[in-house]
């Protein structure tokens, strides 16, 4: 019985240490992701009020309040990419983040938003990638529905940086 039960300390023991290795796996990779998303300025286009000159950083990352204007295709407006499952990417799988920062290519088939530096992030690792996937994932979840995207003529909601090619002049405001 004495043998037994040794041997169950010891794989317990062992499976402990392994959980304890992969937490701390995690934590490695979550804190890679994290200076990854801080060095990659995704705040910038992901974080209500950053374009305004206040970042509500009560909504990290929870979805701008500014959208891009782009000739022809419409206004985009960085979306929620908190874990919230209704109004950001909560319901998106680790792979599908991977997936969509590697190769654009959404969940639901759409294209992320040209404005979107997915071609960039296709350059990095693996590894650095899935530490962005990881540490999206464990952030606080942020419920807030971002606006759009808007197509070319449709009233927009939102505050909007216009992108001009070389050339055009800006449009007049209306009084």
């Amino acid at each position: 019985m004495f043998r037994l039960s040794a041997r169950f300390a010891l794989l317990a023991a062992s499976a402990l240490g392994l959980q304890s290795s992969m937490a701390a796996a995690d934590d490695t990779q979550t804190s890679r992701g994290e200076y990854l998303v801080t060095i990659g300025g995704c705040n910038d286009c992901h974080t209500p009020g950053y374009f305004l000159g206040k970042p509500d950083t009560s909504r990290f990352l929870g979805g701008s309040d500014v959208g891009f204007e782009i000739p022809g295709q419409g206004v985009f407006v960085g979306r929620n990419i908190t874990p919230d499952k209704e109004t950001g990417i909560g319901s998106w799988t680790r792979e599908q983040i991977v997936t969509a920062l590697q190769t654009g290519q959404r969940p639901d088939g759409r294209v992320l938003a040209p404005i979107m530096p997915w071609h960039a992030f296709a350059q990095l690792t693996e590894e650095d990638v899935t530490s962005i996937a990881i540490f999206l994932q464990s952030l606080k979840p942020v419920s807030n529905q971002v606006p759009g995207p808007f197509k070319p003529g449709e009233k927009v909601s939102t505050f909007m940086f216009r992108i001009l090619p070389p050339g055009e002049t800006a449009a007049s405001v209306p009084n």
